[in-house]
């Protein structure tokens, strides 16, 4: 690390700089004497723009920036925690978890009115087979639009021809200052949100001991935790490879709540947990989660054979 300049990696979307200016705020605050610049970075799923999300991994918003994190270019890099795979590069680790936003998902559709209430055959577009599934398994009468973009790009099909709605993750409209937009904020029983969403990750070289130290300032332990035990339940299950997973841990006193959701993108199937684990080893409150939700059922949907 240059020990005048630190560089911090990031995507290049106004939301993504929305997210590590909240990073970069606490490190100022915190390292006054120390020069930060921001390192705008295009990773290969903002390239592929047309690509369908089931076909590109987890991985492929934050390759980018890990891979210049890697060679030096950067020396700090601010991610979506929910882009991060489950399995970092060699070399590289979560080092801090900032105080974590909204997780929930929201609705935001021409009539201004519920999911619920929505009329049959509205057309809600979302790209993310995890907000399909549940969607379609509560709304089987409603149509699923594949739709891509950043925040402005979704929030201006709203209403045209094609689309009467999108869904969004209120942390993004939050940080944007647009939250007032949505129609409604979804309950995660209903639309169970992706592990990590509304988090921020915080990545360094693991032997990037100053960097270390330096982005501790970041850290909110309720938040950590809650990625730790999120994305430990996403590993034990395989990493959503198969099917859409998700995960949601909220702190409850010193237990974490944990509500757990497997469902097939079509939303003909859909398996949901809630379990109560200790704060005190989120990794192993994950990894009991992912238990607790395979003895609904869900390993039928999971690790079926689908080469038949």
């Amino acid at each position: 690390m240059n020990p005048d300049i630190v560089r911090i990696g990031t995507r290049t979307s106004v939301l993504a700089m929305a997210q590590t200016n909240e990073v970069l705020a606490l490190l100022r605050a915190a390292r006054p004497e120390v020069e930060f610049q921001i390192v705008p970075i295009t990773p290969e799923g903002d390239r592929r723009k047309a690509a369908p999300m089931q076909s590109m991994g987890r991985g492929m918003f934050a390759k980018g920036i890990e891979e210049a994190l890697l060679d030096g270019r950067v020396d700090i890099a601010v991610h979506s925690a929910k882009d991060l795979p489950t399995e970092l590069p060699e070399g590289l680790v979560i080092a801090a978890c900032p105080k974590r936003e909204d997780a929930r998902d929201v609705i935001v559709n021409r009539w201004g009115v519920g999911f619920m209430r929505m009329p049959p055959g509205a057309r809600i577009g979302t790209s993310s087979p995890r907000r399909s599934g549940q969607f379609l398994a509560a709304r089987p009468d409603i149509e699923i639009v594949p739709v891509r973009g950043n925040v402005d790009t979704r929030l201006g099909r709203v209403g045209d021809d094609d689309l009467d709605g999108v869904a969004l993750a209120a942390a993004g409209l939050a940080r944007l200052g647009r939250l007032s937009e949505a129609t409604e904020i979804l309950s995660p029983d209903l639309c169970a949100p992706d592990a990590g969403q509304g988090a921020l990750a915080v990545e360094i070289r693991e032997d990037d001991d100053r960097a270390r130290d330096m982005v501790a300032v970041c850290n909110h332990p309720d938040a950590w935790a809650s990625v730790v035990a999120e994305r430990a339940f996403v590993e034990a299950t395989g990493g959503g490879c198969r099917v859409p997973v998700a995960a949601h841990a909220v702190h409850d006193g010193e237990d974490l709540d944990i509500l757990t959701m497997a469902c097939l993108p079509d939303g003909s199937h859909i398996f949901r947990e809630r379990t109560t684990q200790p704060a005190s080893d989120p990794e192993s409150a994950g990894r009991a989660a992912a238990a607790a939700l395979m003895k609904t059922g869900a390993g039928s949907i999971m690790y079926a054979d689908t080469s038949r």
